[in-house]
Order: structure tokens, then C-alpha cells, then sequence
């Protein structure tokens, strides 16, 4: 009963075409961010927040970013560990050769060395597509394993190829402690999420979609598959290299190319698989489950008080956590996201069975 429009009436169009029409998932989305950034402070431990709720934050952006690519546009894309790993080199060596960078644009120029480079890597998309695209966009990550370890400039010259980063200074407020940490990630996920929002609902998002569903009919009727493919890449590419950026300098701190392996990739797509393509919401449900799940199987034994050896433990936890990414595209191949749809369209029509 709580979940109704009755009394809520739209008298104009921007009223109409706002981003949560409806005035309960305003609330509740104003009230996640505000407990977000002044409960959550306080009743979370420094585990949590280093071992959780950071790399939440910070994998939600990357697959919100790969998630325009490939739930919005279409484009599937194997290249999403190179993109961060472009954003986060670049925003190390503008930090340690300029004197002076602020950290904030620093991070941000990271993100448009990395659009840069998703739209070189994104022209193939231009002439092919599926899996022979898939293939092109992994010649992206093959490409920048290899040029971070090999090409030492990239790295301030470091002999291993890890670098690491200073303390992070953000118009005069030492960003050293988790809490510090967690609330940095929240402003950019919640603006770039917010971002994100808008462009889907506006023309661009529409032509991204147009091009997903069928992109000889979008060409048709007017819609340059050239421009909106690249600004796919270039949005994606842009939002992925930030979050590398933030996993370099807020999370790992110090870091090597290995880091951003193809395994990180895999990662950010099962995210968006298993959150749900061409879904906002989505790409925080998976990653939620990307980062939680495993943690919960780490120490379930325990829990249980059941002794069971380190080695075996740990296989078992890959072993179920693959069972479970089985399970859930076999149970709804649309993702967590459309679950949490069906849910809301149901209290909307409770108790009427239609």
C-alpha cells in the first residue's frame, strides 16, 4: 500500500520526464545516499569499509561505464582491465610529473587519456561486431599488459613496473583514513551515476539503444551509427578509466600491471551480466554480489565452526561461486535488476492479482 501514484500528478513536462517519477523511489534513493554518507561513517568498521564498501563503490563505476558500452550500445567489450589500467597510469604520471596536479583532476584526465584510448580500440566496432568485436577490444588489454610492463616511462622508470602513489590531497583535506577513502569514492559514483542516468534518458542514450537492438533500421531512420558507437566507447572508456584511477589511488595505493589483468575484465563483465544489462541499478547489484559473495563463502566454514583447510576452501569458493553465476542467468538472464523491477511492479499492483 505504500507503493502507489495515486494523488501524484504530473502538470508539466518536466515533472513528467524527471528521473524517479514516482515519489517514493525519490525518498529512497535521497535517503540511500544521505545513510551512505553520514550513517555509514559511523557504524562501519575499517574492515568494512576497506575490504567492502570501497571496492564496491569502485567496481559500481566501472561496470556502470562498461555497462553503457555493452548493455546500452550493444558493443561487447573484453578490453575493460586495459581501460582501467590506461586511466590509472595516466593519472599517476600527470600526478608525479606535474608539480602541483590536483589529485581530483588528475583522476579526471585519467578518464580522458582513457576515452582516448577506448576510442582508437573502439573504431573496429565501425566494420564488426559479437565476438569478432569481443576479440578486437581484447587486443586492448593484451596491449596494455604488455606496454605497462615493458615500456618503463609509463612507470616512472620503476625496474618491476609497480608504482605507487603519494597522499592524496583534495583542496586541502588529506584523504588518508577508510572512512576518507569511502566517502571520496561515494561523490564520484554518485555523480558520475547520475550522469549516467541522464544520458541514457536523454537523445544519446536512445541512439545507443536504437544501435543495440538493431543497427541497420537505426541507420534508416537517421541515427549515425559512427557517432553513436564511438560516443559509447568514448562515455564507457571515460567512466572505466576513472574507476581505475580510484582503484589505483584509493584502494591499492601501490600497484603493478597485474593488477588490472584480464581477470579484472572478466570481473566487470560478469557484474553487468549478472546485475543486468542496459540497467543503472544493475551494475551496483552486481557488483555488490561480485564483491560480497565471495568474502561470505571465504568464511562460512568458519561461521560453522567446520575445520576445513585453506587450499580446498578456496577452490570451493570458485567452484560455488561459478554455480551461483550459472544459477542466476539460467533463473533470470536479465539479471538481479530485473528481479528488483518485478518487485516494484508488483507492490505497485498489490493486492490486485493483474
Amino acid at each position: 500500500m505504500l507503493y502507489r501514484e495515486n494523488g501524484q500528478f504530473k502538470t508539466s513536462y518536466q515533472a513528467d520526464q524527471q528521473i524517479f517519477p514516482i515519489a517514493q523511489d525519490r525518498y529512497l534513493i535521497l535517503a540511500l545516499i544521505a545513510a551512505a554518507a553520514i550513517v555509514v561513517p559511523f557504524i562501519a568498521s575499517e574492515y568494512v569499509f576497506r575490504a567492502l564498501l570501497i571496492p564496491f563503490l569502485i567496481l559500481s563505476l566501472a561496470a556502470l561505464g562498461l555497462n553503457i558500452l555493452v548493455g546500452y550500445c550493444g558493443q561487447i567489450s573484453l578490453g575493460t582491465g586495459g581501460f582501467m589500467a590506461v586511466g590509472a597510469y595516466a593519472a599517476y604520471n600527470l600526478l608525479v610529473r606535474i608539480e602541483g596536479m590536483p589529485a581530483v583532476v588528475a583522476i579526471l584526465l585519467g578518464g580522458v587519456f582513457a576515452m582516448a584510448f577506448g576510442v582508437v580500440f573502439g573504431i573496429p566496432s565501425l566494420r564488426i561486431k559479437g565476438l569478432y568485436l569481443a576479440v578486437a577490444t581484447l587486443a586492448a588489454q593484451f596491449f596494455c599488459d604488455w606496454a605497462f610492463l615493458r615500456i618503463k616511462w609509463l612507470t616512472n622508470d620503476s625496474a618491476s613496473g609497480s608504482v605507487s602513489v603519494p597522499e592524496l590531497m583534495v583542496f586541502g583535506w588529506n584523504v588518508d583514513t577508510a572512512i576518507d577513502k569511502y566517502l571520496f569514492c561515494l561523490g564520484f559514483v554518485v555523480i558520475f551515476a547520475l550522469l549516467a542516468k541522464n544520458l541514457v534518458r536523454g537523445h544519446t542514450g536512445r541512439e545507443w539503444m536504437a544501435i543495440r537492438d538493431m543497427d541497420v533500421a537505426a541507420a534508416v531512420i537517421g541515427i549515425r551509427p559512427v557517432y553513436a558507437k564511438l560516443t559509447a566507447f568514448a562515455v564507457s572508456s571515460f567512466m572505466v578509466g576513472v574507476a581505475g584511477a580510484l582503484w589505483g589511488f584509493v584502494y591499492l595505493g601501490s600497484w603493478e600491471p597485474s593488477a588490472f589483468n584480464i581477470n579484472r575484465s572478466f570481473d566487470l563483465l560478469f557484474m553487468v551480466i549478472i546485475g543486468g544489462l542496459g540497467s543503472i541499478m544493475g551494475s551496483f547489484f552486481g557488483a555488490a554480489f561480485i564483491v560480497i559473495v565471495p568474502i561470505v563463502l571465504d568464511n562460512l566454514p568458519n561461521w560453522f565452526g567446520i575445520p576445513i583447510d585453506t587450499a580446498l576452501a578456496s577452490h570451493l569458493t570458485f567452484m560455488i561461486f561459478g554455480a551461483l553465476i550459472v544459477f542466476f542467468l539460467i533463473v533470470e538472464p536479465h539479471g538481479l535488476a530485473r528481479l528488483w523491477s518485478v518487485g516494484k511492479e508488483k507492490l505497485r499492483l498489490w493486492p490486485f492479482p493483474h
